[in-house]
C-alpha cells in the first residue's frame, strides 16, 4: 500500500505534468513561431522541477526507513 503524501505527490506530479501539455499543445496551436529563449527557459524549469521532485521522494524514503526503523526497534524492547 503507498503512502497517503507519496500518493498525493505523484497525482500532483501528474497534473502538472498534464497542464504543462496542454499549455505546450494550445501555445503551439495558437503560435507555429517558437522561441528559442522561452523554450530554454521552459526546458530549464523543467528539469528543475523534476529534480526537486526526486529529491523530496528520496527525502521521504529516508524518513520511511527511519520511521521503520525506530517503530521496529521500540516493538522489540
Amino acid at each position: 500500500m503507498m503512502p497517503l503524501n507519496e500518493l498525493l505527490a505523484q497525482t500532483l506530479i501528474r497534473e502538472r505534468q498534464a497542464e504543462m501539455e496542454r499549455e505546450a499543445v494550445e501555445a503551439h496551436a495558437t503560435d507555429h513561431r517558437t522561441s528559442a529563449a522561452r523554450r530554454a527557459l521552459a526546458v530549464g524549469f523543467a528539469f528543475i522541477s523534476r529534480g526537486s521532485a526526486a529529491a523530496v521522494r528520496r527525502l521521504d524514503d529516508c524518513q520511511a526507513d527511519d520511521l521503520v526503523a525506530g517503530l521496529t526497534a521500540g516493538h522489540g524492547a
